[in-house]
């Protein structure tokens, strides 16, 4: 299928769009270069509207259409736990994460895994996360994106890997944060405009022009295996979404170390103007990602009716465009581009943030500020190649991306978020104990894969994060050290949080129990 002209102007509106609204929020006043601040953290000037739509422009990605969409078709309504538990999630990093980050000021996550423990801490996670974000999250984005530019368009695979790491450069290279986070706004727009009016049509159709009421009846109706948010043990998905688990298990880990502790989501945050706007951008993005099951499973759990033979689970989205009216084809298209690259321009400035901020800066001192962001630069534009090179043979057999970027990040994730909680809570956690948690949830991890194949990853995820918690503590605890120095003084970060943050927390707590007990 190719598109018609109508929708390639469309399209290419879109772009220039972007690219000269990027241009345009970037320049600076006559007589001023842009310095780390500027380019790492929007000069810490960013509103909650932009704070939020950004912080959901970086996380849906193709990753998250194209992946969880295709992980809809197969699984069904329960992977949009993810979405639904992330929500509340935010509003846990807003209340007691982001004030301790805010009152540190700090660039990275690893600047404050420095100030709490050692430059060793800091180091190690530095290149962790470059790692990932690089060979894990960068190339998902690029080779899904690639494949639905493929099936939409018709694009070969390789010139849409180019397309896409081209058109993140052009928009977000100069301006860095900033322009990543400002344009995000009119990405969240397209995205989450076609998004609906995608599932409209979907659901429209299924109901044969009755409406998307009827049509959802009828979903449900023809596909009630797709509607079980907690999996039984005898469901085939069951190792993928084990029960109860996805409550009150590993399914906590996963989403705390994303929204909380990962560079490339909080850094909208820490360029926040100050924490109420930040906590205000935060409660934005919640409520956003209530929504985003509507946008990005419902439409695989229809193609299920709609698409029942396709070859592959992550077609289903991208199949699913296929039913767009000339124009709205143009629309729905720019609103998958706008998710890909939005992510891109988001990841790569968060690598360059790291590298040049954690590392770089450590060995070359005194360098000049405009030195460092055309060193950051540099390195988006280095991190974006690399990811384009690798993208095919890392991604190219995996049939759900989503659930293979869940399964790789769950061997690291419980190290890392007890070692931001005990940095963040307890007085006494040690850089050995720290780095202790660190190797630990490799080590056990990786022996659980093997030695315990049956047992669900979010479990394992779970059972390793208890396990590194009670090593990092041994550890510590045999150090007899006391408190540490460079301890977190809890009594001096403010905790309180507006009446209206307080009520949109309660608002999310509402909605969730709503919607688990009725999809039960």
């Amino acid at each position: 299928m190719t598109l018609s002209t109508i929708d390639i102007g469309v399209f290419a509106a879109y772009v220039v769009g972007i690219i000269g609204l990027a241009y345009w929020v970037s320049r600076e006043k006559v007589g001023h270069e842009k310095n780390t601040e500027d380019y790492f953290l929007a000069g810490k000037s960013l509103p909650w509207w932009a704070i939020g739509a950004s912080l959901i422009a970086a996380n849906i990605s193709a990753e998250q259409i194209i992946g969880m969409s295709g992980s809809g078709y197969v699984i069904g309504l329960g992977i949009a736990s993810y979405e639904w538990m992330a929500a509340i999630t935010l509003i846990i990093v807003g209340k007691y994460f982001l004030p301790i980050y805010l009152k540190r000021g700090i660039y990275t996550m690893p600047q404050f895994l420095e100030q709490r423990y050692d430059h060793r801490v800091r180091t190690i996670l530095a290149i962790f996360w470059l790692g990932v974000y690089v060979f894990v999250n960068l190339t998902a984005i690029l080779w899904l994106g690639a494949l639905a530019i493929n099936t939409v368009a018709g694009v070969e695979l390789v010139y849409g890997l180019i397309f896409l790491g081209a058109f993140a450069a052009a928009y977000s290279l100069y301006g860095g944060l900033k322009a990543v986070a400002f344009t995000d706004i009119i990405q969240v727009v397209l995205l989450v405009g076609g998004g609906l009016f995608l599932s409209y049509v979907t659901l429209d159709t299924i109901g044969d022009g009755q409406g998307i009421v009827a049509g959802f009846m009828e979903l449900t109706a023809r596909a009630p295996e797709k509607f079980d948010m907690i999996l039984s043990p005898d469901n085939p998905h069951y190792m993928s979404l084990p029960g109860l688990s996805v409550l009150v298990g590993g399914m906590w880990i996963m989403n705390l170390s994303y929204w909380g502790f990962n560079q490339y989501i909080i850094q909208r945050a820490l360029a926040a103007k100050n924490i109420r706007e930040a906590q205000k951008g935060i409660a934005f993005a919640a409520y956003l990602k209530l929504l985003m099951p509507v946008i990005v499973v419902l439409p695989g759990i229809a193609a299920v009716v709609l698409a029942p033979n396709l070859s592959s689970p992550d077609q289903a989205y991208p199949e699913l465009m296929k039913l767009m009216p000339v124009g709205m084809m143009g629309l729905v298209f720019a609103a998958l581009v706008a998710a890909i690259v939005s992510s891109l321009g988001s990841m790569t400035n968060s690598i360059a943030t790291i590298f040049t901020m954690d590392i770089y800066s450590f060995y070359q001192k005194d360098r000049s500020q405009q030195h460092y962001v055309f060193v950051g630069r540099v390195v988006s534009f280095s991190s974006l190649i690399i990811a384009m090179i690798c993208a095919k043979p890392l991604l190219g057999n995996f049939d759900q991306a989503f659930q293979y970027i869940q399964e790789f990040t769950g061997f690291f994730t419980p190290g890392i978020v007890v070692i931001f909680l005990l940095g963040m809570f307890w007085k006494r956690a040690t850089a050995h104990g720290a780095l202790a948690a660190a190797i630990g949830s490799a080590v056990l991890s990786f022996a659980l894969k093997i030695l315990w194949p049956s047992l669900p990853f979010i479990d394992r995820v779970g059972l390793v994060f208890l396990s590194c918690l009670g090593l990092g503590i041994i550890v510590t605890l045999m150090e007899k050290s006391g408190v540490q120095d460079n301890a977190v003084d809890l009594e001096d970060i403010d905790f309180s949080s507006s009446r209206n943050f307080n009520l949109s927390a309660l608002g999310v707590v509402l909605i969730l129990t709503a919607l688990y007990a009725t999809w039960w």
